[in-house]
């Protein structure tokens, strides 16, 4: 099983924790790059796919690193929509 496998398990998977590090890499794995927005950007982070101009716009989790469910479930419905996973 690949590493874009074993990370997209781990997404899909809701009671699995997944740290944002992990989701950064999933989506790089899927063809997203990470927009970087300036100074004020705060915990704001975008990622967009330049083949599909799709954004996935969510918070960098603090103060801890793991993702919430809700943002997991998020990026679900928007990679699923997209038909990536």
């Amino acid at each position: 099983m690949s590493r874009k496998d074993k990370l997209v398990n781990k997404l899909l998977n809701l009671n699995a924790s997944l740290t944002y590090q992990e989701l950064a890499t999933l989506l790089r794995l899927l063809g997203y790059s990470e927009i970087k927005t300036g100074k004020t950007a705060g915990s704001r982070r975008a990622f967009f796919n330049d083949d599909t101009k799709h954004l996935i716009r969510l918070h960098q989790p603090h103060p801890g690193n793991e993702l919430k469910r809700y943002q997991k479930i998020y990026i679900i419905d928007e990679l699923k929509k997209e038909k990536v996973i």
